[in-house]
């Protein structure tokens, strides 16, 4: 599994945007994409981040080969302009379900 993280500050008066166009994307995801986050900083409430886990680094290949990702037209209909970073998922520990 491979971690994509786009990160930006949002203008406050922009925030509501990036929101809408996480919120809209969720129609229509990528193969390969297994979930995806928008989260805000809690001490720096400007700073955005979308936190998304991806099947293989093959799948993620693929979605960014066939155009700019959503998450960064995300981004810049926000008016800002992201950076990534790409991590390899190396461990997981997840939460058992009772």
């Amino acid at each position: 599994m491979v971690l994509t993280i786009l990160e930006a500050v949002v203008a406050p008066g922009r925030v509501a945007e990036l929101q809408a166009a996480f919120r809209n994307a969720a129609t229509e995801t990528p193969p390969g994409l297994i979930r995806s986050h928008l989260i805000a900083a809690a001490d720096e409430p400007t700073r955005y981040r979308i936190e998304t886990l991806w099947s293989s680094r093959e799948a993620l290949l693929a979605m960014r080969q066939a155009g700019t990702p959503a998450g960064v037209l995300m981004f810049r209909a926000a008016g800002a302009e992201p950076t990534l970073s790409i991590y390899n998922v190396t461990a997981t520990i997840e939460a058992s379900r009772a």
